[in-house]
């Protein structure tokens, strides 16, 4: 609620510095967070689907798994949602891939709400202000659906994720909501998926 929104924000400004060398401090902070989380994402989809693709083999769920889960926590930044047509069409099957994605991605969201809940004031100088009251915002004024729609558009869930643990949103409703969004999200792309294949199929 309001109330522990402004908490947060009361608590990061109580360890502030001075407004110019804050500033300068978080952006270089931001900067690094970014080359970091870029370097993280080369390494991890190289090591696992790009060694794989490299060595001729077909990617397997393992590579899936790790490479889904990383892409729920809300300091890296990859484009998940294209993995699952990338493993159907290797021969995995659709259902499999639906259920590890949602545990997937629900054990990387459930990491990024026990960090903002535990570390709040401390992430809110990662994300900025802006963005938290942005998402606090939405969770404010529609609850638990703003947490589903986010799951279900290619949305930063992770980050909503996030600033539900520094608000101290209820995490079973939050899980709850994050299940339903995950669930309809990947049905609706393999169903996509699985449509333009039979109808590409069909084209002479």
């Amino acid at each position: 609620g309001h109330h522990l929104s402004g908490a947060v924000l009361r608590t990061a400004q109580r360890r502030r510095l001075p407004r110019d060398s804050l500033a300068g401090i978080m952006n270089r902070s931001r900067v690094l967070l970014i080359v970091l989380a870029w370097l993280v994402t080369i390494v991890l989809v190289s090591s696992t689907l790009g060694r794989e693709i490299y060595a001729g083999r077909s990617p397997g769920l393992g590579s899936f798994a790790l490479v889904n889960f990383a892409g729920y926590l809300f300091f890296l930044v990859m484009p998940i949602e294209a993995l699952v047509p990338i493993y159907e069409a290797e021969g995995h099957a659709a259902g499999t891939l639906i259920m590890l994605a949602v545990i997937t991605g629900l054990a990387g969201q459930m990491i990024d709400y026990l960090i903002g809940r535990a570390l709040s004031d401390r992430v809110l100088g990662y994300i900025g202000e802006k963005r938290f009251e942005r998402f606090n915002t939405k969770i404010e004024k529609w609850g638990g659906w703003a947490i589903l729609l986010f799951n279900f558009l290619p949305l930063s869930s992770p980050n909503m994720l996030l600033v539900a643990g520094m608000t101290r949103y209820n995490m079973l409703r939050a899980f709850a909501f994050s299940s339903l969004g995950l669930t309809g999200k990947y049905v609706m792309i393999i169903y996509i998926f699985d449509l333009t294949a039979w109808w590409t199929s069909r084209t002479p």
